[in-house]
């Protein structure tokens, strides 16, 4: 019986794993190609969520990005101990959630070494100009 319910988790887990594989390997390139090359280059984030416009709008995409995020983080826990990309499912989660100090921590991981050089091959790929490193 145990062995059943281990054998459900482990199948439910690989699977969802390749999932998140997939999606990273598809999602990542196609959001940093999208991102203008100054994105971390400027003193602090524009804030989208205060449009005037549509806020019913801004909550919904907001909470869903937020959920989104949670799920994925989830995720990069689980595969941190299944097969599957955990950490980097575990960073787009925490990318795509909203919380202080969000901008300052994405700039720091920026600096570190082969992150910046690692997002301006996916641009090269995609025909977009490198980033602007960020000025502190």
């Amino acid at each position: 019986m145990i062995d059943t319910q281990l054998e459900t988790v482990l199948l439910w887990a690989s699977g969802l794993s390749l999932v998140g594989f997939v999606g990273t390997l598809i999602g990542v390139p196609w959001v940093v190609a999208r991102l203008p090359h100054d994105y971390f280059n400027q003193p602090h984030r524009a804030v989208w969520r205060l449009s005037l416009e549509a806020p019913w709008y801004a909550l919904l995409l907001g909470a869903v990005k937020n959920v989104l995020g949670v799920l994925l983080v989830l995720l990069g826990i689980i595969m941190l101990i299944t097969p599957g990309q955990g950490l980097l499912t575990l960073l787009v989660g925490l990318l795509l959630m909203n919380f202080p100090g969000k901008y300052q921590l994405e700039r720091w991981l920026v600096c570190r070494p082969g992150v910046m050089k690692a997002l301006d091959w996916l641009r090269k790929r995609k025909g977009q100009p490198p980033f602007d490193p960020p000025a502190f």
